[in-house]
């Protein structure tokens, strides 16, 4: 019995029905100094407990693992999305239990523990599905599977414990790849917030020559196919392939903003990941630079199939830096490894028009040899304000200020036009979405 108790004690939990049944016994012991008449009642409760507890201790602690536990995740989380996990349960008692499950998840969510509490039936097997959304990449330690099995008794629980240890990288979001997919070939775009754009002349890349049918341009009419064929033949064009796309990523410390429990910068990679697997779909070439005081990661524009996995790789350990952004090494940079044409979104902040007018000068000589387009935020929080009515003298003071920033914003953007650069001032959760829509009109404009 010793040994059994040492091997087991710190496995054993008494319930709120032991001690119940304890109050009621020594209530039963006190009434008897007042009662003469319960005689050995209080004796014989005080016995029945007891060996109810012994019965449900043995039927608890017989030999072998009666209850069976694992949780099933993906291989890696999506940042800023809800990711499923799954916990499955088996009961391997010859009787119905009553359990509850907690599951011990990584310190980053800040939920001290999930808890579930649920009955099974003998052997049956249940699910139970709950949802994680991370707001930060990296890697995420999950821990053990605590779970605490009751009998109908129900006077202890049994806890086992099971090894559910495993280190999950997540990665920049990717759930909903899948729809920017279907943007890239849709011409219906308007339930995902993107808009039809309106073709400008044709595209000069030669796709094919096929019979004529009502709508198609006459001036594609191909004489020579016509004449051999006996009917009508018009040639097709597609949009231009193999150019090449670069994201390009700042990593100062204007990208540290929050906005619903994630960074400035963890919307720019998650929009530059959509924005590669866009662009690899139109058959373009898509490559990734990232920057801060230094340059960093540097992957060069490819279609090939691992290279989407290759800039996941390198943004999910991406962090934000505390210095200002070096865009004379950027320019640098761009000049020594891009050596064709192509676009360049550039993602960033500017918080004043005297921080983007000493950033302008490397944005011109970098939009001399490419197509630029610089991304930047709207402030969510002073719009709102901007809006909202004043009440007191230091509310109409706020409501200037914040009108005097969103005013300034409108000013980059027509300063950065001015100079032939294209601009996007976009609320961070829209981002993904204009910057896909931008890349698809300037293909539709035949301007890459």
């Amino acid at each position: 019995m010793k040994k059994f108790f040492q091997q087991y004690y710190t496995n054993l939990f008494l319930t709120g029905r032991l001690f119940t049944a304890l109050g009621f016994c020594i209530v039963l012991f006190l009434l008897k100094f007042f009662f003469a008449w319960l005689g050995d009642i209080p004796e014989i409760a005080t016995g029945t407990v007891a060996v109810l507890f012994f019965i449900d201790l043995f039927i608890l602690y017989r030999s072998g693992n009666w209850i069976e536990v694992k949780r099933f995740t993906a291989k890696r989380l999506s940042n800023g999305d809800e990711n499923p996990i799954q916990i499955e349960i088996a009961n391997r008692y010859g009787f119905g239990v009553n359990v509850r499950v907690i599951d011990e998840i990584p310190f980053q969510f800040q939920i001290r523990d999930k808890d579930f509490k649920l009955h099974l039936k003998p052997a049956e097997i249940k699910s139970i599905h709950y949802n994680l959304r991370p707001t930060k990449r990296g890697e995420y330690d999950f821990g053990f599977i605590r779970t605490y099995v009751s009998s109908p008794l129900g006077l202890i629980s049994r806890r086992y414990n099971f090894d559910g240890a495993k280190v999950l990288p997540v990665y920049p979001s990717f759930i909903n790849l899948g729809q920017y997919e279907l943007m890239a070939v849709s011409r219906y775009l308007t339930e995902f917030g993107i808009k039809k754009i309106r073709k400008l002349g044709q595209s000069s890349e030669f796709d094919q020559i096929k019979n004529y049918v009502g709508g198609d341009d006459i001036r594609t009419i191909n004489w020579k196919a016509t004449a051999r064929k006996g009917g009508l033949m018009v040639n097709t064009y597609t949009d231009e392939k193999s150019q090449n796309i670069y994201c390009i990523i700042d990593k100062s410390r204007v990208m540290r903003m929050p906005f619903e429990g994630l960074s400035l910068l963890d919307y720019a990679i998650n929009a530059s990941v959509a924005l590669a697997k866009v662009a690899m779909l139109k058959e373009d070439k898509a490559g990734l630079i990232t920057l801060s005081e230094t340059i960093g990661a540097i992957v060069p524009a490819d279609r090939k199939a691992s290279q989407l996995g290759s800039i996941m790789n390198v943004l999910y350990k991406e962090k934000t830096r505390y210095l200002e952004s070096n865009l004379e090494a950027l320019y640098a940079t761009v000049r020594s490894i891009i050596k064709q044409r192509g676009l360049l979104v550039f993602f960033t902040n500017f918080e004043s028009l005297s921080a983007l007018q000493r950033q302008l000068p490397y944005l011109k000589r970098i939009a001399k040899y490419h197509l630029l387009v610089v991304v930047f935020f709207e402030n969510i929080e002073l719009k709102d304000l901007s809006t909202d009515p004043a009440k007191d003298v230091e509310g109409i003071y706020h409501k200037t200020i914040a009108e005097k920033f969103i005013y300034e914003k409108k000013l980059m953007v027509k300063e950065l036009n001015a100079h032939g650069i294209l601009a996007i001032l976009t609320p961070p959760q829209k981002l993904t979405v204009n910057v896909i829509n931008q890349y698809l009109a300037l293909k539709a404009q035949q301007r890459i």
